[in-house]
């Protein structure tokens, strides 16, 4: 047996995490985690006009162990938090969050006790689509920024901590 010329497995490994980054990016299962007025607009970006399917984003899975990408759409309190942490929890790797909308982006126009502002407070996020609603076109820009988020590999490890206002 002959050495192994290292470079060419490089060259081999490379080309499969490029290929397997765009099979990703095309394949996306999302978990619409949908609570409140947005979910009008989300389902109206899901219709024929502007056709998600076309961006391999069109078939929902409501089960967190068949999907990869979590789509919280709408206003999150406080009681409703470890429900959207237990679904993220129970989603495989590698997994992607999706804030859609001012209210899940940021809490919105809701300034009181019982109101989460932001679910990066809760889990990463990858991706925020403000708006309110977001309009259609928003949502599918948001949605190919994810696939190129997917297709590079990158991923959002971090939490934002309010009481400090940064990441940790």
């Amino acid at each position: 047996m002959g050495a192994v010329d290292i470079t060419k497995l490089d060259f081999f490994t490379s080309k499969l995490d490029a290929a397997v980054g765009w099979a990703r990016k095309f394949s996306i299962f999302q978990y619409p985690f949908v609570t409140a007025c947005c979910g009008m607009e989300y389902m109206a970006t899901a219709c024929s006009h502007y056709d998600v399917d076309r961006f391999g984003a069109g078939l929902p899975r409501f089960s967190p162990r068949q999907s990869d990408v979590l789509f919280v759409v709408g206003t999150i309190s406080h009681k409703l938090a470890p429900v959207l942490k237990k679904v993220y929890d129970q989603m495989t790797e590698p997994k992607w969050v999706v804030a859609f909308g001012v209210c899940t982006c940021t809490g919105g126009f809701y300034d009181n006790y019982a109101t989460v502002m932001g679910i990066d407070t809760i889990i990463p996020v990858d991706v925020y689509i403000p708006g309110c609603p977001p309009r259609p076109e928003n949502v599918l820009d948001g949605l190919m920024k994810l696939q190129a988020k997917i297709e590079k590999g990158e991923k959002q490890t971090k939490l934002y901590d309010p009481a400090t206002k940064r990441l940790i």
